[in-house]
């Protein structure tokens, strides 16, 4: 039996049952991005409740591939993974080596048969698949830039798919989750602007302790390298003492396009667009309520440009959104882009309709004008990982046996 997490009491119940004619005495954590303390409390109920309190090692749950694999993990929601999976995809692909991209699955649809095996090829896979914004964010991305992609629930038969077509086997995390598929490399990305969590959050240090390569990103967003080496010295006490950790920046710039012909604008015409303007930011949803993160690359962009003033979006929330700024209290400077379902889609469209500005500055993956109408300016930002040579040769050497195979 599968249950929410906020209620481990309804699964534990005698009355319930995980298969027919056996009795709940065990409850197992398959969540993800969860503090310590949030996981303790639920072990305190699930024991006080009379059951067994579990956490699967991934040992005992990963699929075996015949194809090499390499799984991109975090620390927490937003570090990056996705950019980082995409760098190590065009690498590969420049070496000749043919990829498929397996998606941490996003279990939407009420009748998850639907879900069982999906295959991204092109743009309109999207609307066939009928994604939500969520996924979109995912799934983008990666069509753009010629990236085959499999996602869904089945990933037994997702995995064998893949390896029918690719040469490698890139595994994209979600949220700090670890890789469904035992990896032939790992590569566990931190945050910069969130020093610390790597000890804090379930199973992000999982990650951390399995991985081949730590990358801290975001090292481009601290006022000081310093605090980046600092963060680099605490994570090595989790590390094997073999594992290089380096340094990432992510690299934000701007994009927009005439409303009337789609062609790109300048740069110049694109800064006029938010210098001096009254900003609405618009924020990767996960990133901004269960990463806790206050901000994200729309925020960095919107203040890069100089944008006058950054618009309060909580007065103006619809709908579901009122619910997410209340649960979500440290969010002030940024919407959220939620959209969990047409519904909440409407929400999100509203809601920005609402709100007195000049321009829009979205940093969510995706191009959002293709899901909702935005009836103002509209800057995108758009990110991509980048390192320096040292750390990129060190990155190299761990890709070479992945190209002479």
């Amino acid at each position: 039996m599968i249950s929410d997490h906020s209620q481990p009491s309804r699964v534990v119940s005698p009355r319930h049952f995980f298969y027919t004619n056996t009795f709940s005495t065990m409850c197992a954590l398959a969540y993800s991005d969860l503090s310590y303390d949030t996981v303790q409390s639920l072990a305190s109920r699930v024991n006080a409740a009379g059951c067994k309190f579990v956490q699967l090692p991934p040992k005992l749950t990963q699929l075996r591939s015949t194809k090499p694999v390499i799984a991109i993990c975090a620390t927490r929601t937003g570090t990056g993974k996705s950019q980082t999976t995409r760098f190590v995809a065009d690498y590969l692909k420049k070496k000749g080596k043919t990829v498929a991209v397996v998606r941490h699955p996003m279990p939407y649809d009420a009748v998850l048969m639907n879900q069982r095996c999906q295959r991204y090829e092109v743009l309109q896979d999207l609307v066939k698949y009928n994604c939500t914004i969520e996924e979109r964010e995912e799934y983008e991305l990666h069509i753009e830039e010629g990236n085959l992609l499999f996602a869904g629930v089945d990933y037994e038969m997702i995995l064998r798919e893949a390896e029918k077509v690719a040469d490698v086997v890139i595994w994209d995390g979600g949220n700090n989750d670890f890789s469904f598929f035992k990896p032939d490399l790992t590569v566990c990305v931190a945050d910069a602007l969130r020093e610390g969590h790597e000890e804090h959050f379930f199973p992000g240090e999982i990650n951390a302790r399995l991985a081949d390569l730590i990358m801290i990103n975001k090292v481009n967003s601290l006022p000081s390298i310093d605090q980046a080496k600092r963060q680099a010295d605490r994570i090595r006490a989790l590390v094997r003492p073999d594992v290089p950790i380096i340094l990432g920046n992510s690299v934000v710039t701007p994009e927009a396009r005439d409303p009337d012909t789609k062609a790109l604008l300048d740069r110049e015409t694109v800064e006029d667009m938010v210098k001096g303007k009254r900003v609405l930011v618009i924020d990767d949803g996960p990133t901004l309520t269960h990463g806790g993160m206050p901000f994200g690359a729309g925020f960095v962009l919107a203040k890069q440009m100089g944008a006058g003033e950054i618009v309060d979006p909580r007065p103006f929330a619809k709908g579901s959104l009122k619910g997410v700024f209340q649960k979500f209290q440290h969010l002030v400077n940024c919407l959220p882009a939620m959209g969990y379902g047409e519904a909440q889609i409407k929400d999100l469209q509203e809601t920005v309709k609402s709100v007195e500005c000049d321009c829009v500055v979205t940093g969510t993956p995706i191009n959002l004008e293709s899901v909702i109408t935005l009836d103002k300016p509209c800057v995108r930002a758009r990110y991509c990982l980048q390192l320096d040579k040292e750390y990129m040769e060190k990155m190299e050497a761990l890709l070479l046996p992945f190209i002479s195979a």
